[in-house]
């Protein structure tokens, strides 16, 4: 546990990375931004509390203390959008997901100020998953990346219409093995209770596509879900009763992933 991350290690070869689960923002930093951005909105709100359950299954899990809105850690360290010809937000985000401005006018961080945030938030993460990966790939021979985030199901400024509940993400099949991603669309295919896409708007950010080498023993896979299956999106707050059967699906996905 650090002041950037914590990390539970598991026995399984799989890892769980959250990278926008954090919330927190430095006082010096927080005072610069907008009314509406301190309340930090494009959080990936809970997602350690869905899944929690998933030490249970031995997976090791890792998280982030601080906001997107510090350094976004699903992004490249270059800044090169995942996403060409989409409107999509940056390494260090000066703009939110409701196309409203991040910064008070004048404020929004330099280039050098971004440097620093990397080398201070999102090099020790990125060191961290690396090593995490390292260590289960040696005791396994392989392990399964899974990447889990959350957004709103209406975001007009990012896609058009009501998102899928369960977006899976694999870089058009190039982050994880074709017999892993077929386990996944059957599970999918297996329920009725919840919409879903594989490979649709959200094809997997830059940890999924970086880290993912399944020639290499290393599957990635990223599970995007529409907010309004665990939480309430304008209060932000935790629902009990609708993220009860998310996390059961979450976990036969998970189950799958480790077959």
């Amino acid at each position: 546990m650090t002041d950037i991350f914590t990390m539970h290690r598991g026995g399984a070869p799989l890892l769980i990375s959250l990278p926008h689960d954090g919330s927190a923002v430095p006082e010096g930093i927080a005072t610069r931004l907008t009314p509406s951005a301190r309340r930090v909105p494009d959080t990936d709100w809970h997602v350690s509390r869905l899944y929690a359950f998933s030490e249970a299954l031995g997976a090791s899990i890792l998280a982030p203390r601080h906001s997107r809105y510090v350094v976004d850690l699903n992004r490249p360290p270059d800044d090169v959008s995942l996403y060409p010809g989409q409107n999509t937000t940056g390494l260090c985000p000066i703009v939110q997901f409701s196309g409203e401005p991040v910064y008070l006018e004048g404020q929004a961080p330099s280039r050098d100020e971004i440097e620093a945030r990397v080398d201070t938030y999102w090099r020790p993460y990125h060191e961290a998953l690396a090593e995490e990966i390292a260590r289960l790939r040696d005791a396994h021979g392989r392990v399964v990346l899974w990447e889990g985030h959350s957004i709103r199901s209406l975001v007009p400024f990012l896609f058009e219409g009501r998102l899928p509940d369960v977006n899976v993400g694999t870089a058009a099949g190039t982050s994880c093995s074709t017999a892993l991603r077929e386990r996944l669309r059957g599970v999918l295919e297996a329920q009725d209770d919840y919409s879903f896409v594989l490979d649709g708007r959200f094809k997997g950010g830059y940890i999924t596509r970086h880290y993912g080498r399944p020639e290499e023993g290393v599957d990635a896979v990223q599970l995007e879900l529409a907010q309004l299956n665990y939480m309430d999106e304008d209060s932000f707050a935790y629902r009990d009763d609708v993220a009860a059967p998310t996390q059961a699906l979450i976990r036969r996905l998970l189950e799958a992933a480790l077959e």
